[in-house]
């Protein structure tokens, strides 16, 4: 299991993925997720090299996970942060625990079986970000 914590021990059952997806996509969505993904398209746009590391958040300024690279752009000093555990991210950061789970895992593990390097990885993690981006409306305050 990695930093998101992800299991496939959920019980059909009772439905708790499907529950649990739609915890995700209410994070991701809202005002709060909405704000963190233009937060972060801005901070990995910035970033001199468009690299992205896996399983851990800030190792320094040139090596950073997605949500490290928001860390780096706010001046924020993660290194005893655990970054497995996906409620303090969430504090830490003001998403809420669905989305930090969410970003590690697609930062870290969302590739399939290929292998893929630091570029490779920053690329796909962008690309994700702008997919769940919604539209800004002019009229919005």
């Amino acid at each position: 299991m990695g930093r998101s914590g992800y299991t496939d021990d959920y019980d059909d059952e009772t439905n708790c993925l499907g529950l649990y997806r739609a915890n995700v996509d209410r994070a991701i969505g809202g005002k709060r997720g909405q704000a963190f993904l233009r937060e972060m398209a801005i901070a990995l746009d910035a970033m001199p090299v468009k690299e992205l590391v896996a399983d851990e958040i800030v190792r320094d300024e040139s090596h950073v996970c997605a949500i490290g690279s928001v860390a780096v752009a706010r001046g924020i000093d993660v290194s005893d942060l655990d970054e497995y555990d996906a409620e303090a991210i969430g504090k830490t950061f003001g998403i809420a625990q669905a989305m930090a789970r969410e970003i590690a895992f697609v930062n870290d593990d969302d590739f399939g079986s290929k292998k893929e390097t630091p570029a490779e990885r920053w690329t796909r993690v962008r690309a994700w970000v702008s997919e769940h981006l919604s539209p800004t409306r002019k009229d919005a305050p």
